[in-house]
């Protein structure tokens, strides 16, 4: 199953999963027993509330913790009712007294797992994105694919590709990605995620609907160019554009750019486009810049890493954004790094016209409270940005306030847009510590923020 990153994943230790029925029903947060989880998690409070899972202890659902390849398979077999009794298997790793043993039997007997190319299974190997894609549109039986594209994800159409079993699951309304234009199919999958994956493949309550988003700006350099609906000239067309028109490219499929130019959207061929012209630019459209990641965990302390931190909090600040109508642009959606020039310098080409770098403090064990800051060098509209989310976010998480502070952090300091970089709390404190591995903090934090960029934009609309 290696080629077709067909690993399976499950995220609840084995004895921990309640299967029941799955009817369509509306989500309720009547019930939330986990300390880091919070109301927004809806999908979660569903599976939890539905009896399909349990956290990994009483009061924890640790939404970060990887998902095996073992634990996937349990329950996507319990959920697609599967036959479970304990039994050989065709994997020699596999040891037939497993919880899991019946299940991943099962699973490979319907062609829904295959297993790796040395007749291995390797239950406790840690399940991707990719390897879910495969996992759920197999399992689920999607077979409908459509004009998806990820810039991560190279267009492949046959049957057995990545880019197939990730479309597949797109159209299905079970995955948009990370919302910028990628798929991270590489990146392991945590119990958060798979709750997500899972709750909108068993109700369509949750299913979300795929759109592309722009990965360049053409221009056309032709007159009568056709607009096809397919990849070929096979395809008929459905408009034409002409010399100069705007070309949005959402993605390729070998020569031929699939986008929109006004209101046409579909296939040109890719001879016929080049140019890039400027994004315009957005007078609500944010960059949201997680502080750290991939190798520079930033701050430390009370078993918690600050990149972690920011880009949870990031990522629920850019959720909230969007339903506010605030376009955003993240920096990064998943655990990688980047270094501070390129962070403003990725901010300053996607359009956008403000930038917030969310960070967590480290000091002395005494010192609490969040602070925001904006260098005096960018003019007014930084501080005033600065100044809207403390005066929000230091309430909603009940700490000390620090104030508003002029400060030369390299992000906001050679940064050409109104920039502040706020600190949610401190790391090394244990009080602040708390609230920031607690979901509902994180909420209330990113609530905050949010809130807070609004009043920003209000401002400058006056």
């Amino acid at each position: 199953m290696k080629n077709a990153l067909s690993k399976v994943f499950l995220f609840l230790v084995a004895a921990v999963f309640v299967i029941t029925s799955f009817g369509a029903q509306p989500a309720s947060a009547a019930s939330n027993p986990f300390k880091d989880v919070s109301s927004s998690d809806k999908e979660i409070l569903y599976l939890w509330n539905k009896k399909l899972i349990n956290g990994i202890d009483s009061i924890t659902f640790g939404p970060t913790d990887a998902v095996t390849r073992e634990q996937a398979a349990t329950l996507i077999g319990r959920a697609i009712g599967l036959k479970g009794d304990l039994r050989n298997t065709t994997f020699p790793d596999v040891n037939p007294k497993r919880y899991s043993s019946g299940y991943i039997q099962s699973a490979y007997e319907k062609g829904i797992i295959t297993g790796n190319p040395d007749g291995s299974f390797r239950p406790q190997d840690t399940m991707t994105r990719g390897e879910m894609a495969f996992l759920l549109s197999r399992a689920f039986n999607y077979t409908s694919t459509g004009n998806v594209f990820f810039d991560d994800i190279k267009s492949d159409t046959s049957s057995t590709s990545l880019y197939t079993a990730v479309s597949k699951i797109a159209t299905a309304g079970v995955s948009n990605g990370t919302g910028t234009g990628t798929y991270t199919p590489t990146k392991e999958l945590v119990r958060g995620e798979f709750a997500v994956f899972l709750a909108r493949a068993l109700n369509s309550n949750f299913k979300v609907a795929y759109k592309n988003t722009v990965s360049e700006n053409l221009t056309v350099i032709v007159d009568n160019l056709n607009v096809r609906t397919g990849p070929s000239t096979g395809y008929r067309a459905i408009g034409k554009v002409n010399t100069g028109a705007e070309f949005q490219v959402y993605g390729y499929k070998g020569v031929w750019a699939y986008g929109k130019s006004g209101n046409v959207t579909g296939y040109v061929h890719s001879e016929f486009i080049g140019k890039s012209v400027p994004a315009a630019a957005n007078n609500r459209f944010i960059t949201i810049d997680p502080g750290h990641g991939g190798h520079d965990p930033g701050a430390t302390g009370n078993g918690l890493r600050e990149k972690d931190i920011n880009l949870d909090v990031s990522k629920r600040v850019e959720a909230k954004l969007k339903a506010k109508g605030i376009k955003v642009y993240m920096t990064r959606s998943t655990d990688v790094f980047h270094s501070l020039s390129a962070r403003v310098d990725k901010g300053v080409a996607s359009g956008s016209d403000a930038f917030l770098s969310i960070h967590t403090n480290a000091a002395s064990p005494g010192a609490s409270g969040s602070e925001t800051f904006y260098s005096a060098s960018v003019g007014n509209d930084s501080k005033q940005l600065a100044t809207f989310i403390q005066n929000r976010l230091y309430k909603a998480m009940d700490h000390p306030n620090r104030g508003v502070k002029n400060y030369g952090f390299q992000v906001i300091r050679t940064n050409p847009l109104p920039a502040a970089l706020v600190e949610l709390g401190f790391i090394t404190n244990k009080y602040d510590s708390a609230k920031l591995a607690s979901g509902t903090y994180k909420d209330r934090a990113a609530t905050a923020i949010a809130d807070g960029i609004e009043d920003y934009y209000n401002w400058k609309a006056k």
